[in-house]
C-alpha cells in the first residue's frame, strides 16, 4: 500500500466537497487536509459576521469559494466573492477575510520549495 498525502478525507469515496465541513454558530470551522513544507490545503466554514484579522503569509494562498459570500481585503482593496469564484492572495500581502453570509471556502497555499 502506498504512503497517504492526505488526512482527513475518504480516500476512493467520490465526496461533495462542501460538506466536509459544517457550520457553528458564532464560529470559524477548518479542516485540514494536506499540511506540509510546499503546499497546505484547508476547508473553512465561516458562520456570518465571523472574520479572520489582516495577516500576512509566506505563501501565495488561493481561495475558492464553495457556498456563501465573503469580503476579502487584499492590501487596501476589497472584494466581495460568491459561491463558485476564487481569488489569489499573494505572499507577503496582507490579507483578511469576513463572513458578509455563511460562507465555506477551501484554501490552498503554495510556497516556495
Amino acid at each position: 500500500m502506498s504512503p497517504h498525502f492526505l488526512k482527513n478525507i475518504d480516500y476512493q469515496k467520490p465526496l461533495p466537497l462542501e460538506n466536509l465541513v459544517e457550520f457553528q454558530s458564532g464560529q470559524v470551522v477548518s479542516r485540514t487536509l494536506a499540511q506540509g513544507k510546499n503546499l497546505s490545503l484547508t476547508l473553512f466554514a465561516f458562520d456570518k459576521g465571523e472574520e479572520i484579522s489582516s495577516h500576512s503569509s509566506t505563501g501565495d494562498a488561493f481561495v475558492y469559494l464553495l457556498d456563501g459570500v465573503a469580503e476579502i481585503t487584499i492590501g487596501e482593496e476589497q472584494f466581495h466573492l460568491k459561491k463558485g469564484e476564487t481569488i489569489v492572495m499573494p505572499a507577503g500581502v496582507p490579507h483578511a477575510l469576513l463572513a458578509e453570509e455563511r460562507f465555506k471556502m477551501m484554501l490552498i497555499v503554495a510556497f516556495n520549495p
